[in-house]
């Protein structure tokens, strides 16, 4: 009996995510990879030497120029994001956890992904990915917040300083406001890499579109998926 590559099995096409999602969706990629290695500059200057310092104060300026627009665009883009979620049904990944098989189908999917398990049931947007993407949003709120308390600090008594230096209260200092960034950008930058093993796996192993629907916005499955309702 032959067996059907991914290529020949049939499939159907789903219009998903509308333009406003992935025009938000590569501003916010770029603005996060400008802002981790900006940040990694600011938090430890490179060195071409154990003498001369490669960053002058001039050159350092540049790299916080560059950094703090870019934070700025970054809170700009999730707040339209979010205005996204409302306005168009494609666009929504909120975790469906007041379901029951939620929870279960969110292991399989994992599972899959770590190689333990073959497949998974189809969906336009798994239970996983659904964890996961709530969970950034939450990481990028800390991050923004805790940024936005470092920058206005150098004013504590202007606006900025006044509305966001109980984050520092918060924390306990504006050390620790430092540290919770740091690490928070790290959390940050793993999620990316297991996004993008995820997504071209999906791509190029199971013929999910994963990749392609960020461009095209349709993604095209061999399966009806099990949230396909949610379009409706």
């Amino acid at each position: 009996m032959a067996i059907k590559s991914v290529k020949d099995v049939k499939r159907k096409e789903y219009y998903i995510f509308s333009p406003f999602l992935r025009i938000f969706h590569w501003i916010m990629a770029s603005q996060i990879v400008i802002l981790f290695i900006t940040g990694l500059l600011i938090t430890k200057p490179m060195n071409v030497s154990t003498t001369e310092p490669f960053f002058t104060i001039t050159s350092m300026d540049l790299v916080r120029d560059i950094h703090f627009p870019a934070a700025f665009i970054l809170c700009a883009s999730l707040i339209l994001r979010v205005y996204g979620f409302i306005v168009n049904k494609g666009d929504r990944l909120f975790p469906r956890v007041w379901e029951g098989h939620f929870y279960e189908e969110t292991v399989d999917v994992a599972l899959h992904y770590m190689l333990l398990k073959p497949h998974h049931a189809s969906f336009l947007r798994n239970p996983l990915a659904r964890m996961s993407y709530a969970a950034l949003y939450v990481l990028l709120a800390i991050e923004i917040l805790t940024g936005f308390a470092m920058y206005f600090m150098t004013n504590p008594s202007g606006t900025g300083g006044l509305l966001f230096g109980w984050v520092n209260t918060i924390l306990g200092s504006e050390m620790m406001t430092h540290y919770v960034h740091h690490y928070v950008a790290w959390f940050i930058i793993l999620f990316a890499i297991g996004h993008l093993y995820m997504v071209i796996r999906a791509e190029f192993m199971e013929g999910e579109s994963e990749v392609s629907s960020m461009f095209s916005g349709k993604k095209i499955l061999a399966h009806t998926p099990k949230d396909a309702n949610e379009l409706d």
